[in-house]
Order: C-alpha cells, then structure tokens, then sequence
C-alpha cells in the first residue's frame, strides 16, 4: 500500500524529523503538511497548506481526501499552562483531528506522538500525562483502521533538525556528550 501521509505539527522537531522521513520513503506517495507557519520545505511530493486555525478544518475537507495516514505531531509543552488550556491543545484538538478525518476516510491511520511516562489509567498526579494517556485512549476507542501511540522518552536531534524552544536547543548542546555515554550504558545493560 502506497502512503498518502497528512503531518499535523510538521514545523516542530519531531515533526521535522517525521516530514524528512517520508519525503525520503519510497513507500511515501505524497505527503500534505498541515501547518501554522510554513515549514519552508520544498519537495515533489510536498504540498503545504498554511492554515491558521487548526480548531476549524472544514474549509480543508477537500484538501485531505484521498490521505490514508496521518502523523499527528503537534503539542505544545505543559510547563506554564493551565490543565484547562494544556487539555484544550492536547486532548481536543487530536481528537477534532481524528474524528474530522474519519469522516473524510473510514481507512485513516492516525499515528499520534504522545511521551514517556503518559498515563493511560488517567488518574496520576502529573497532570500532562493525565491528558495524554486520555488522549490515547479516546485515539484507541475511535474507530480508526489502525491507531499508533509512540511514547518517546529522549529525542536527540539530528540531520540539522532543531526545536522551536531555545531553552530545548541549548539544553541539547549541554547534554549532547551525555547521551552518547547513556546510549553505550544502555547496550551494556540490555546485553545483561
């Protein structure tokens, strides 16, 4: 099966990295970013639509018919955010994706990028992972052909790909070193 992908969050790092991923997959056919701002990309199988409001993508139901796959990368960070506004960016807009794209595609996998630690029993006292393992299980109860949750722990960037967030950017320079040194403990225990 050939990919028509949809990338949600495609200018933010993770997003970055997903969007390189595809324009270099043979099995990627064609590949429609979603976007805020532009990711000032240019690609054969690229097309970019700006689109300020992701909260109403009803003038965009033509745009993503014909899409088998999303990749939904978009978040923001809950450090100064309220729960009421993080689960507004995280919980409802995944959601309002999804379900907006069921209905353009009863065969759409979503593939959602949710984080280490998230807490699918909903009741934890770490009010981000509350959301996303709540995000995550309405994902899963959806009717989707196929619903991905990745969980990544440690994102090292790479191929010139960098956050959005300065904080992050100078975090990773400080840590660089370090993670190689984890990456070679981390052969070493799992040989155990």
């Amino acid at each position: 099966m050939k990919i028509k992908a949809i990338i949600f969050g495609s200018t933010g790092m993770i997003g970055q990295s997903v969007l390189r991923e595809c324009l270099e997959n043979i099995q990627v056919e064609s590949v429609l970013v979603i976007n805020r701002q532009s990711c000032n990309m240019s690609h054969p199988k690229l097309r970019e639509i700006i689109h300020k409001d992701i909260f109403d993508l009803s003038a965009l139901t033509y745009e993503m018919t014909g899409y088998n796959t999303c990749y939904f990368c978009l978040g923001v960070t809950s450090a100064g955010l309220s729960e009421k506004d993080y689960h507004r960016i995280t919980f409802e807009l995944t959601i309002y994706v999804a379900h907006t794209l069921l209905q353009i595609n009863r065969e759409i996998i979503f593939c959602y990028i949710s984080g280490a630690g998230s807490d699918s029993s909903e009741k934890g006292s770490t009010m981000w992972a509350r959301v996303k393992g709540k995000t995550e299980n309405a994902l899963l109860a959806m009717p989707l052909k196929k619903a991905y949750m990745f969980r990544p722990g440690f994102i090292q960037p790479m191929n010139g790909i960098r956050s959005r967030t300065k904080l992050y950017n100078v975090l990773y320079a400080v840590f660089k070193p370090m993670y190689f040194i984890l990456k070679h403990f981390e052969s070493i225990v799992t040989k155990f």
